[in-house]
């Protein structure tokens, strides 16, 4: 019977080691088994895009435009699965290489020419000014850009040179360069900025080109606010930084000659006379003032 006892301790000790040894091992073994990896499969569709930088204006040709797969989850909207539903089709916007062609960078169907026709929207106009290196800010003025135009003339009721803002955020369609004749008969490079206005720009554009001189200011592109000035002349100019105010040339109606200034003469006083009197072996003298 004492045995007994001494036995019964010595088995449950085993039964409990071999049972904890046993789901030690179970669980080293489930942390040695690869994890299942599920793999989600998508599929790829060849769509229509730029084979090569292609600029707005651009009548699409079959050379220019290639195809790239696209998950399917992720296509743009209005793509082209096939190149040759894009044939003499008309950018509106430039594409970069690998750019997908889609229908909102497109012309409407019954545009067939390309330039600068096809990217107007309705009721703007092209208009194109010569100028050079220095208005064209030395070939910072590019396509897309936004301008400001400023220009200096003379004022025919002060006869006076004047600088003013006379058009601004005027998008930018194309910039190049033609060859003129200058002053000497010689051919030239000129360079030439194409905008794009309204018809009431226009005029004040054209107006500009032929009786002043003109000037770009290149704005920024997050910079939309418009701006009223009141034009600057030589007086304001040379004031500028100081504390001088210079007079305000009083305002003359149109046709009439501005009023002149009256002379004003100023009196400078004479100096004393001197005389010598001799009155036999007397000699005086005598001072007079002159009167004026």
């Amino acid at each position: 019977m004492g045995n007994m006892k001494a036995v019964v301790p010595i088995a449950l000790s085993l039964v409990i080691a071999v049972a904890g040894t046993w789901f030690i091992y179970q669980w080293i073994q489930r942390q040695r088994t690869p994890v299942e990896v599920v793999q989600v499969q998508t599929q790829a569709v060849p769509i229509a895009v730029a084979g090569v930088d292609i600029p707005w204006g651009t009548k699409l040709r079959p050379e220019m435009i290639k195809t790239a797969p696209y998950l399917s989850e992720s296509l743009p909207n209005g793509h082209f699965l096939k190149p040759d539903a894009l044939k003499d089709r008309v950018l509106i916007a430039p594409l970069k290489a690998n750019d997908p062609i889609t229908e909102h960078k497109l012309a409407p169907t019954s545009v067939q020419t390309g330039g600068v026709a096809a990217i107007l929207p309705p009721g703007k106009r092209a208009v194109a000014i010569k100028g050079d290196k220095i208005i064209g800010l030395s070939g910072l003025v590019n396509p897309g850009n936004r301008v400001d135009v400023l220009v200096t003339v003379e004022d025919p009721r002060i006869k006076e040179e004047k600088t003013k803002l006379v058009l601004e955020n005027i998008p930018v369609l194309a910039t190049g360069t033609q060859i003129q004749k200058n002053e000497k008969g010689e051919p030239a490079p000129v360079d030439v900025y194409t905008l794009e206005v309204t018809p009431e720009e226009s005029e004040k554009l054209a107006l500009s080109a032929t009786e002043g001189k003109i000037q770009l200011a290149l704005r920024s592109i997050t910079d939309s606010e418009s701006v009223v000035t009141e034009g600057i002349n030589v007086p304001k100019l040379l004031s500028s930084l100081t504390k001088y105010e210079p007079p305000k040339s009083p305002a003359v109606e149109p046709g009439q000659q501005p009023p002149r200034k009256p002379v004003v003469q100023k009196w400078t006083p004479r100096p004393n006379v001197s005389v010598e009197v001799i009155k036999g072996t007397e000699v005086s003298q005598k001072n007079f003032t002159p009167h004026n």
